[in-house]
């Protein structure tokens, strides 16, 4: 039991070393933060139980791709000190496949949250509450910090 619970330990280490290094994982943790943000603390938009399990597991495999194009990244790294075509190769497909995983999930978000009607709600009650929009632009300044800004010494691109 005690060697189950290190996995979890691990894998906790691990998710949390891709957030401090890779710039791509947080703005994927960012935008998730955000929009679950929005759909659970106001109810501007109408998302089914359905749709909102859609978008959770596309969030998650968005950042379990790019978790695993990070160990890629670094195994190759590891293992060879020179640029093969077969490492750059590894490399590119591990990227391709976040890009791809990114791109659909996108195209999901927009056919599920394009409801006109809830961001012109959303725009009404930031005019109607200017505080609350403060809080907002105070929020995205810090998260483009921690996006941007990274760990000291981090292999970001």
């Amino acid at each position: 039991m005690k060697s189950f619970l290190k996995g979890f330990v691990y894998a906790g280490r691990g998710v949390i070393y891709c957030l401090l290094r890779e710039r791509n994982m947080r703005i994927h943790f960012t935008f998730t933060v955000y929009m679950f943000g929005f759909l659970t603390v106001f109810d501007f938009f109408k998302v089914s139980r359905t749709e909102f399990a859609v978008l959770i597991a596309l969030c998650a495999l968005v950042m379990s791709l790019e978790a695993v194009n990070t160990a890629i990244e670094r195994a190759v790294d590891l293992s060879s000190k020179e640029i093969s075509e077969l490492a750059r190769a590894a490399k590119d497909a591990a990227a391709g496949a976040v890009l791809i995983s990114a791109a659909a999930s996108v195209i999901c978000g927009i056919l599920i949250m394009w409801q006109p009607d809830a961001f012109g709600a959303m725009f009404e009650y930031y005019r109607a509450h200017p505080a609350v929009f403060a809080v907002l632009i105070v929020s995205v300044i810090l998260s483009l910090i921690f996006i941007f800004k990274g760990k000291p010494g981090n292999k970001d691109e």
